[in-house]
């Protein structure tokens, strides 16, 4: 990478840091221009240039941040050693994602994501589909060796995803009636005994 990359690389991150963070203070009324370019000490003329608006920015953000969380997923799943250990660490692992990283599930889990990925569904899903093909490859064996209940790809994410989804959405809203390390210790069970064959 050239010191001109570089320097765009830097710039770009700066003004993705400064909209996560004013996205996690404020929510969406605080991504503006004014406030992304006097959090970040970027130019106007940059934030157009890198992201061409702030939709832009945004769309980028949410890219940025659901690779990091698929990246974690598919490292649980690749680590564990059965198909049961690998259902516990993929929930818990997203539970872990929400809390370590509260800001970024903020977006992921907010309207505007849900917005974005209705309208997007097809780019999103083909910017991912190296992580997502990956999924559905460590899925059909098990499937087919009975390790897993038959069911389509996209019935399997939802019973996996739509449980851990929900607890995460309640925790991030603020609601105290949710306790992510309970959630981490009985969800699992529960979600496997909705996959065992």
């Amino acid at each position: 990478m050239s010191p001109k990359q570089q320097r765009g690389a830097v710039t770009a991150d700066l003004l993705l840091d400064a909209a996560l963070r004013l996205y996690g203070a404020e929510g969406e009324r605080g991504i503006t221009v004014g406030a992304i370019t006097k959090a970040s000490g970027v130019s106007l003329g940059s934030l157009y240039h890198h992201f061409g608006s702030i939709d832009g920015l945004v769309a980028e953000l949410m890219h940025r941040w659901l690779s990091r969380l698929l990246g974690q997923l598919l490292v649980a799943l690749q680590e564990a050693r059965t198909t049961q250990g690998a259902i516990h660490g993929l929930v818990r692992a997203y539970l872990a994602f929400v809390e370590e990283h509260r800001d970024a599930a903020l977006l992921l889990h907010s309207s505007t994501a849900d917005q974005h990925t209705m309208t997007r569904a097809k780019e999103i899903r083909d910017t991912q589909e190296a992580r997502l093909s990956a999924f559905g490859q460590w899925l059909q064996p098990r499937i087919e060796s009975g390790e897993l209940a038959p069911l389509p790809t996209p019935l399997i994410e939802s019973l996996v995803l739509g449980p851990v989804v929900a607890v995460a959405r309640r925790w991030l809203s603020g609601m105290d009636d949710v306790d992510l390390d309970e959630a981490a210790r009985v969800l699992p069970d529960r979600i496997w005994r909705s996959l065992a064959p």
